[in-house]
């Protein structure tokens, strides 16, 4: 499935009032759902979906809402009632009961509900709310798609600088890959945001460090218009509110737009990519690099790694992260070691090299293993040679200066 996102303009006030009632529309249903699953644990969910007719023949503004976007919003709340359901069969710990939704920002239509125009730069909602016609705004590449691809859904989202609709086209994203037989192994951290096996280094530039001055002016702006017990809060309260999510919606951007790039000249330059799969929620119950952590944001990283690698045909692989600092690359010899000792010494073979190469090294050398090959590397601190030796039966590869040509035995 492929999404694409569109800004809806040239609206007036009342269709995007008009657009807010659907929104809280499909939060009323989806929550209805939940609720008449929590009295009667036996339904399926057939039974909600029959839940979805009762409702708009007891409530007329329910019944305003496209049937297909009723039923969207029911599959939402059974979508986190089977995840529940799976959680408890893995005896995981946490099981995620779920839970009522306050703050919804998005209404989904399935293929009805909605027209785009022949052009595809406009499109008219046409279920019993009356929204009209609203302009779409777009780059080349949603706009080709929307006249070749077919939509399956189109969701309505309400963001701090305006409504988006995104499309969901029946598609698969498939394009040919490059292959470059380079091979890196990264090592997540904070001093660096990824660190590979030959020392090279990319430093995140902490947009929301940058950020904080301004927004904590937006946020004392907006504490100062708020009126406690007050209901509604006053218009300018709201200006305020806008303000202060706009300057949170401009960072989130700018450190996806950073991890996307980074991701794609990290697969596109290399044909195995080797990273830690880091446990994030249980790092940042520390709370002193808690707030570095979440602004390196090394989950979304992670995942537009493996976006690309299945893009590609490209191997991306993730190992466990224990002890790949402590273990010496060389011999194998544990070393134990401080956060704030950046420095591999290693005293049963004498190694001296940076933490976070070690780090990658020993990173790299796990991957190469779960893709049954064996990694060498004969020097440090240098560009060197490697080789590697495969199982009985497969391909085997070496080239010289880190030139690997391996791609069409693993991939």
């Amino acid at each position: 499935m492929i999404v694409r996102e569109a800004k809806l303009l040239n609206g007036n006030k009342e269709q995007y009032q008009l657009f807010d009632d659907a929104i809280r529309t499909a939060q009323f249903i989806r929550n209805k759902a939940v609720r008449y699953w929590m009295d009667n644990r036996k339904v399926g969910k057939a039974d909600l979906y029959k839940l979805c007719k009762d409702l708009a023949k007891e409530f007329a503004f329910a019944l305003k809402l496209n049937s297909a976007a009723r039923q969207a919003s029911t599959e939402r709340a059974w979508a986190s009632i089977s995840s529940f359901y799976n959680r408890c069969k893995k005896g995981e710990k946490k099981k995620g009961y779920p839970k009522f939704k306050k703050h919804c920002r998005s209404v989904e239509y399935k293929v009805s509900g909605w027209k785009l125009s022949e052009d595809c730069k406009s499109i008219a909602f046409t279920d019993g709310f009356g929204i009209g016609t609203l302009s779409m705004y777009c780059n080349a590449q949603t706009r080709e798609d929307l006249f070749r691809l077919k939509i399956n859904r189109v969701r309505v989202v309400r963001k701090a600088d305006g409504y988006y609709a995104q499309f969901c086209f029946d598609a698969d994203r498939k394009e040919e890959g490059k292959y470059t037989g380079n091979v890196v192994g990264l090592d997540l951290g904070l001093k660096y945001f990824t660190k590979d096996q030959n020392d090279n280094a990319v430093i995140y530039p902490q947009f929301l460090r940058k950020s904080e001055r301004r927004l904590k002016k937006a946020q004392r702006r907006l504490s100062k218009k708020f009126v406690k017990g007050a209901k509604p809060q006053s218009n300018n309260y709201h200006k305020a509110r806008k303000r202060l999510g706009r300057v949170h919606l401009k960072i989130s951007r700018q450190r996806k737009d950073w991890a996307i790039k980074q991701a794609r000249c990290v697969v596109m330059s290399n044909d195995i990519v080797v990273y830690e799969d880091l446990k994030i929620a249980n790092m940042v119950k520390n709370h002193h690099l808690a707030k570095s952590i979440s602004d390196a944001s090394w989950y979304q990283f992670t995942q537009w790694l493996d976006y690309y690698g299945k893009i590609w045909d490209k191997a991306v692989v993730a190992v466990s992260p224990n002890y790949t600092s402590q273990d010496c690359s060389n011999c194998g010899h544990r070393v134990k070691k401080s956060l704030s000792t950046r420095t591999h010494s290693c005293s049963s073979c004498g190694v001296e090299i940076c933490r976070d190469t070690n780090a990658a090294i020993n990173i790299l050398t796990k991957g190469m293993k779960v893709l049954g090959v064996d990694w060498n590397n004969s020097t440090f601190g240098q560009k060197e040679s490697a080789s590697f030796e495969g199982k009985p039966g497969e391909k085997t590869a070496s080239t010289i200066d880190g030139q690997l040509d391996i791609a069409s035995g693993l991939l």
